[in-house]
């Protein structure tokens, strides 16, 4: 993989970090700037879908049709972002991106509002970012030195974490106060923001190994499964990741239904789990570098399961919003843990030019379960009470630790 030619500096201790210069300053705003109106609008929809219907079943489907996109365009994605030109196809994405939610917007504004164009919204915004998300994982190792690539992993997620969560989240109460739009409007300039950040980076035309003539993106979509099936490390946390977002799913499609009818909390609770969750989230960026150094990426990824799986039972077994707040903060710093070190071993062990299929195939494939986790924690809540998603999530995260235990030696 291409590296930028530029000094790598250093903490006090010696370790590598990545240099805010040479592009990796300005893809991390243009990334935190997104995250935080992307999550005006994921916390205000739930609430959004909740007005419109008291289906649970419903509610949890706008989630599911926001993951269905992975399976069905995400390896055509992932093949496409090795092909283009990743900054290119990152910042005319996310324009579209902010012309939906402009449009989306209005829609709200002017109350024309329902379940089905929910739906639309969330296939439509995934799709898109099935391009935009594998372009993002593959555009990274070409701005910051190898070295640095978990440090620049973890800052990105700190950031991400930082912005959407304590900065955006405590804000959509009072947003939907201002209008039920303001939250959609907002999240449409972040985008149009970040596509003019993205634009400006210089990172030069991709290096990437000839291709075979006559190669057809249907055979290298099948060559990014091929090769994230042969590593024996990628493959088994490709698996442990897929039974996570099933319980990832069952929990997140129906959070405002448990702190809503299981806590009694109403809309403020629900924004103090989500603002919780994303502490920890910025606790765990600190800490994912540190853990792997002490313990190696596998075993963190193993540690933070185990605990991940006792939050979720925390979750679903006391009904009481301070200590679900307090596994939320947990739940968040471990899952950061997580997708830090994941990331930074697809970033480690993809051969040149292929980053953006292997990233692809995982996400895919781990993803899959993402819809089906919704549909299933919405028919639990339904026919088990609110608290149940939570303790579905929890035997699946266990199962998923269980999962690792091959890379454990």
């Amino acid at each position: 993989m291409a590296t930028p030619a530029t000094t790598t500096p250093t903490t006090p201790s010696g370790k590598a970090v990545p240099a805010w210069r040479g592009g990796f300053g300005r893809l991390w705003t243009a990334a935190v700037v997104s995250r935080f109106g992307d999550s005006l609008r994921t916390a205000a929809l739930p609430l959004l879908a909740a007005s419109l219907t008291d289906d649970p079943l419903l509610i949890a489907s706008v989630t599911a049709c926001g993951y269905l996109p992975w399976l069905l365009f995400g390896l055509l994605g992932g093949a496409v972002a090795d092909r283009v030109d990743q900054r290119r196809a990152m910042w005319a994405v996310d324009l579209v991106r902010g012309a939906l939610m402009a449009a989306f917007a209005v829609a709200v504004a002017l109350g024309h509002a329902a379940i089905a164009l929910l739906l639309v919204l969330a296939f439509a915004l995934t799709t898109l970012g099935t391009l935009f998300d594998n372009a993002a994982t593959a555009l990274l190792p070409s701005l910051v030195p190898t070295e640095t690539l978990a440090a620049a992993n973890a800052r990105l997620m700190t950031g991400q974490q930082l912005a959407g969560g304590l900065l955006a989240a405590p804000l959509v109460p009072a947003l939907l106060l201002a209008g039920p739009a303001v939250p959609y409007a907002a999240d449409a300039a972040t985008y149009v923001l970040a596509a003019l950040l993205i634009a400006s980076l210089r990172t030069g035309a991709p290096e990437r190994p000839p291709r075979p003539a006559g190669s057809t993106l249907r055979a290298e979509m099948a060559e990014g499964l091929a090769v994230l099936r042969a590593d024996r490390s990628l493959r088994w946390l490709c698996t442990a990741t897929t039974l996570c977002n099933i319980g990832m799913g069952a929990l997140v499609a129906t959070l405002v239904v448990l702190v809503t009818d299981g806590l009694h909390a109403g809309n403020a609770g629900y924004a103090a789990l989500l603002t919780a969750f994303a502490a920890g989230g910025v606790a765990g960026g600190f800490l994912a570098r540190r853990l792997a150094e002490r313990t190696g990426r596998v075993r963190a990824v193993f540690l933070a399961g185990t605990v991940q799986t006792g939050c979720l039972v925390l979750l679903g077994t006391v009904p009481v919003l301070e200590v679900s707040i307090g596994a939320m903060v947990v739940f968040g710093s471990m899952g950061t843990v997580w997708n830090v070190q994941q990331t930074t071993l697809m970033q480690e062990r993809a051969p040149d030019g292929m980053l953006g299929r292997i990233a692809a195939a995982f996400r895919t494939l781990a993803v899959a379960g993402t819809p089906l986790g919704a549909v299933l924690g919405g028919a639990a809540a339904a026919g088990w009470g609110p608290l149940s998603p939570a303790l579905v999530a929890a035997a699946l995260f266990a199962l998923a630790v269980a999962s690792l235990a091959p890379l454990i030696n």
